[in-house]
């Protein structure tokens, strides 16, 4: 009897087989580069509708996080300011600034071309709907800003400096007296534990580590690593 299959179909099934191993490593190195959270979020750095200039205003004015971001230490989430509190400073300071007419659009009746309109503010650091996040929880316990929003105070244009992924709120959650401050050095983007430790002497503390300890026995912190942390 005839064979049905020509000679050359012995080798079909192997070079199947070939190009779904071959397509199947593409996939995971694809993956691995570009779907993660380094090369897909840190170093974000979308335009804004005015370029505010952290530096500007938080490292040579020193104007406090709070007072743009007002939710972040009473609320699960921190906001972004609203044109009013924009316009309480800059009615007044630069008023004639181009850069600023998207204020004037939004908050003076008299300016050209006004309409009301809220500052649309593109949002930097974002956590999946999936994941549970108190952002007053962590602030309230020592964790500054500069922890998980790197430099904040010397960025022109703000960026995202962390992954803010699992494993990196792992490596916190482990061990949080790594990150710890006191609570009047949350907001301090110059805070260095051994210059605080000097000028503030603890009864047994001699170490960064061990001011660590101390705030979180201090701050009764017994931070969590099961799934259900985050993840509700």
């Amino acid at each position: 009897m005839a064979n049905i299959f020509p000679r050359w179909s012995n080798l079909l099934p192997l070079k199947i087989a070939f190009c779904a191993a071959t397509a199947a490593a593409g996939v995971a190195l694809a993956f691995t580069y570009y779907a993660t959270p380094k090369t897909l979020v840190v170093g974000y750095q979308p335009a804004q509708p005015i370029p505010f200039s952290h530096k500007i205003h938080v490292d040579q004015i020193g104007v406090d996080c709070r007072y743009c971001h007002s939710f972040a230490e009473v609320s699960g989430f921190s906001n972004v300011p609203t044109g009013s509190t924009c316009w309480n400073c800059h009615q007044h300071v630069q008023p004639t600034s181009p850069k600023l007419a998207p204020l004037h659009k939004s908050m003076d009746p008299a300016y050209p071309g006004y309409d009301g309109k809220p500052l649309e503010w593109v949002r930097v650091h974002k956590l999946p709907d999936y994941v549970y996040f108190n952002h007053s929880a962590h602030v309230n316990r020592g964790v500054s800003c500069q922890s998980c929003h790197g430099n904040v105070n010397t960025m022109e244009v703000i960026f995202q400096d962390q992954p803010l992924s699992m494993s990196w709120c792992l490596d916190c959650h482990r061990a949080p007296e790594n990150f710890l401050r006191p609570l009047e050095e949350v907001y301090n983007f110059g805070y260095n534990a051994e210059t605080y430790l000097a000028n503030n002497p603890q009864p047994g503390v001699k170490t960064p580590r061990e001011l660590g300890l101390k705030l979180k026995e201090q701050f009764k912190v017994y931070s969590k690593e099961s799934c259900t942390t985050c993840h509700r």
